[in-house]
């Protein structure tokens, strides 16, 4: 199994010089297939693929004003347009959106494939490198495993990162275990688990928000390509990271200890971007980070051996009674509690809907039901299900 592992290394003056100059390389060359690829699209309506991008790289390295794609390795170049080629491939295909260009204050990426770094007495010599890079090994490697591909990133805030992707032949299926659970995320109550247990929301960003506040409005005040606006916006970037690291670390340690504890782990294919156009929502929702909850659960249970079933959105999973299955018309959010009016129990609704949440997942794993009613099937699905049924006889 493919595997990254993330460390974060501390350059010397030598090293983040040649580092820099091969993002900015990289950066470069991106942008300008980028945008004669665009340019040719527009203006002649002809399709520029990597081939063609990789030719120009080669007539880009003769001009003199860009003599200095010669001095850095000629592979993290190669590999950026690999990247635009996916970017674009992804982009006609409707799963994303037009690649943008790269801008330097957001840091950058460079990708190394075996020809450009050497892994010797289990330390990463780049080229163009003399010195291996100083890494702070916070994890060992697994025995036997050599590093196929490595990314050296910068990020806003001026961390160096880098990661090497192996390809892992460890075995870690956990031993099984009985407990199956369900989850229902939430905003007060980052997750609610079918035993009654919720999960409190840390609220990373409403820690900070204050300081990010100031920050934001002094980097704003600062003048444009001056010196302290450099600082201001470094100021920012190092909050931004602090907020990030503060959540992805809870929720490492929230969907290892859900994984650790549960065979099975149903949740709800929620379509977070679009929940996140609610300007009343957004910014809850986006500090809850579902989709990286969702995400995390979904490899951590492809590496230990669990199972992770997603049902279908649109189940009614808050305004289904879990006792006799009477769905109620209306639940507004700010009803946590109710009484269902035909068998008359009483629900917590968070409680209530992660309960729901695990009788459908069971439901989708042992029989393959369709769970999904059909009230809020789209009008397509609704005019081939009314024409796939047979028609009554005229009397």
């Amino acid at each position: 199994m493919e595997k990254a592992y993330r460390y974060r290394f501390y350059p010397t003056t030598e090293q983040e010089q040649i580092l820099r100059r091969t993002l900015g390389c990289v950066r470069l060359v991106f942008n300008r297939a980028l945008a004669a690829r665009t340019e040719a699209w527009y203006e002649r309506q002809e399709r520029v693929d990597y081939v063609q991008t990789s030719a120009m790289l080669t007539q880009w390295k003769k001009v003199n004003d860009l003599q200095f794609l010669n001095e850095v390795s000629c592979v993290p170049l190669q590999q950026g347009l690999r990247h635009l080629q996916t970017a674009l491939t992804n982009f006609f295909a409707g799963r994303t959106k037009y690649p943008n260009f790269k801008k330097k204050r957001s840091g950058g990426s460079a990708e190394f494939t075996k020809s450009a770094f050497r892994w010797k007495d289990g330390q990463v010599y780049l080229a163009k490198c003399s010195e291996p890079l100083p890494i702070k090994w916070s994890r060992h490697l697994p025995k036997g495993c050599e590093p196929s591909t490595i990314t050296v990133r910068l990020e806003p805030s001026g961390r160096w990162f880098v990661s090497l992707r192996i390809d892992d032949p460890t075995n870690e299926t956990m031993q099984p275990v009985d407990n199956a659970v369900g989850l229902d995320v939430g905003v007060s109550s980052l997750v609610t688990l079918s035993t009654g247990e919720k999960i409190a929301n840390p609220k990373a960003f409403d820690k900070h928000y204050q300081k990010l506040r100031k920050a934001q409005k002094s980097l704003s005040r600062k003048q444009k390509a001056s010196r302290n606006r450099d600082k201001a916006r470094l100021k920012v970037a190092r909050l931004q990271a602090k907020i990030s690291d503060s959540r992805k670390d809870h929720l490492h340690k929230l969907t290892t200890r859900l994984i650790r504890e549960n065979q099975t782990i149903v949740v709800e294919d929620l379509a977070v971007k679009n929940m996140v156009k609610n300007p009343k929502l957004a910014r809850a929702i986006s500090d809850a980070a579902w989709g990286e909850l969702v995400r995390q659960l979904e490899y951590k249970a492809k590496w230990y051996g669990r199972t992770l079933v997603k049902i279908d959105r649109w189940f009614p999973s808050s305004k289904r009674c879990g006792n006799c299955g009477h769905i109620v018309d209306k639940l507004p959010l700010n009803i946590r509690e109710w009484d269902c009016p035909n068998c008359g129990t009483h629900h917590d609704r968070d409680i209530n809907a992660s309960r729901n949440i695990l009788a459908a997942g069971q439901a989708v794993t042992v029989c393959g039901a369709n769970i999904r009613p059909d009230g809020h099937k789209s009008k397509g699905q609704l005019q081939k299900t009314r024409k796939g049924r047979k028609q009554k006889p005229k009397s």
